[in-house]
């Protein structure tokens, strides 16, 4: 009971790195040894962070499994990591994707096949660091070790295109992280002037009182890396080059995972860090959001590649994610911490299914395929499944993140609640269309004529998300019980030092900055 399950949980794939260092893989035994390593070390972190859920209590607001160590003391640097409501099914999601992740690249990724699993152990490590640390340095460091092994994953196992997707992804990424990294610095000092204790500890630094202009400078700081991350509109433009250009597994971690290190940063350290500075952006995010939404739905209903068309789906579906977080009620940020869920699910799930027949075909392009309905039923029936999760039909996931996000907009700010709505509407168009495309019809290419149906490998790491999607779609409260408590707490956190809340002052600067969002009085006194 008293284990350091964060520790243990985060740092285990490390040594799986270990033990496939050792294992030469110059025959095809040595690879399929170095697979099986990879496979076992990160199934067995998924069991070990089952321990989190039956551990966890969900009437606790704050930080549980508290791991606290010094560190570099003469700086107020310490191993200090922690898990609230607000990052615990991320955690989970992390370590049940990855194993998914890897038994998927069995067949697909041949060359270089010990480098690669090397990446992806060192990445979960560097995922699951970033979503439990409590340190801002801390924090950091694990951030950026992130972005290596995701860019060599996308430049060395890449499509043709890869050298410019990589760099296109660390450029934009290296550009926000350093912003941050100047503010992170800034806001210790402060708290250093302020309190005469030196300390990156997120929660002493949730305490630090900052004039309204450097709150609004920081939190423009800390947004532009997290929302470059998500990627919100207008810098999503490296999230299409970096998905089209990754390998299958690379594409399913960087949507399923990656992605929600932008929406987790704005939840953890951006809002809650500077309240103010958040209440000053909130209209501009919102009205990004909706732009986002919408366009990244129509650009989607335009694409000629599949995967394409799934990358630019995950622009509007995080745009979701975040008018959810940004209208401060329990509905809007409950959906948007179970959309990031139900994305990570049905993203991830479409991109292994691209990647199915991409194995087979060597194309992802729409007009290559027609009837493969007819050679691969098992294929479209699972693809069919996961279409009606991305376009939210009830009883499906993605039913009930957008349900509780509209829901909690809607008492907010009923346009805007619409407008966020036609996303929905378009998102079914595009969906069903590229299937319609792809499945149906006759076959009219003679290479799809005698294509493969499903193995059982495939089978394998596809049926625990069909599984997935219809346990959060049927019995949503298993999740959303235990982001309750914690959720309320970040609700009230965020609330800025005035009688008003944080959606009252979004109201006043809609007003101010005469933009077309007339919030609610009634919501904003509850």
């Amino acid at each position: 009971m008293n284990a350091p399950i964060l520790t243990y949980v985060t740092f285990l794939p490390l040594l799986g790195v270990l033990a496939i260092l050792f294992i030469p893989q110059r025959s095809e035994s040595g690879k399929n040894a170095i697979r099986w390593v990879s496979m076992v070390i990160s199934t067995l972190v998924f069991i070990v962070s089952l321990r989190l859920y039956f551990g966890f209590d969900p009437e606790e607001a704050g930080f549980q499994f508290i791991e606290k160590y010094s560190w570099i003391p003469s700086y107020g640097i310490s191993y200090f990591m922690g898990l609230d409501g607000l990052a615990f099914w991320l955690v989970l999601l992390t370590t049940f994707l990855t194993p998914i992740t890897i038994l998927s690249t069995w067949t697909a990724i041949t060359k270089r096949v010990k480098e690669f699993q090397v990446a992806m152990l060192v990445l979960e490590t560097a995922m699951l660091g970033t979503f439990v640390s409590l340190d801002l340095f801390l924090f950091y460091v694990f951030w950026e070790i992130m972005l290596i092994p995701m860019w060599l994953i996308i430049g060395v196992w890449g499509g043709e295109r890869r050298i410019y997707a990589a760099i296109k992804f660390f450029l934009f990424t290296a550009v926000g992280s350093f912003l941050m990294l100047v503010c992170i610095i800034g806001l210790v000092y402060f708290h250093n002037q302020q309190t005469g204790e030196l300390t990156f500890n997120l929660l002493s630094l949730y305490n630090t009182d900052l004039v309204r202009i450097y709150e609004i400078l920081f939190f423009g700081a800390f947004a532009l890396a997290f929302a470059i991350k998500v990627p919100m509109f207008p810098f999503h433009t490296w999230l299409p080059d970096a998905h089209v250009e990754a390998p299958t597994a690379g594409s399913v971690i960087l949507a399923g995972i990656l992605l929600k290190m932008g929406t987790y940063g704005f939840f953890r350290f951006a809002m809650p860090l500077f309240p103010e500075g958040s209440a000053f952006f909130a209209p501009l995010i919102i009205v990004l959001s909706i732009i986002g939404i919408i366009y990244g739905a129509m650009v989607a209903m335009v694409q000629p590649d599949i995967k394409k068309l799934v990358a630019y789906s995950s622009v509007s579906h995080l745009g979701y994610c975040m008018i959810g977080l940004y209208v401060l009620n329990r509905h809007g940020v409950e959906g948007s911490i179970l959309q990031m869920i139900n994305h990570g699910i049905s993203t991830g799930a479409l991109f292994l299914l691209v990647g199915v027949v991409y194995e087979r075909r060597h194309t992802r392009m729409i007009s290559e395929y027609g009837g493969i309905c007819r050679p691969m039923p098992i294929y479209a029936s699972i693809f069919f499944l996961i279409t009606l999760s991305s376009v939210g039909f009830p009883t499906t996931n993605g039913f009930i993140g957008e349900f509780l996000i509209l829901l909690g907009v809607f008492q907010v700010n009923k346009a805007a609640a619409v407008l966020a709505a036609t996303g929905v509407v378009l998102g079914a168009i595009y969906m069903f269309w590229m299937f319609q495309r792809v499945f149906y019809g006759r076959v009219s290419n003679p290479k799809n004529e005698k294509l493969k149906d499903l193995n059982f490998r495939e089978l394998a790491y596809l049926l625990p998300l069909v599984a997935m999607v219809f346990w959060i779609g049927l019995y949503p409260n298993f999740f959303l019980s235990k982001m309750h408590s914690s959720v309320d707490h970040f609700i009230s956190q965020v609330k800025i030092s005035s009688p008003a809340s944080p959606v009252a002052v979004v109201e006043h600067h809609a007003s101010v900055d005469k933009t077309p969002l007339d919030l609610d009085k009634s919501a904003a006194k509850e």
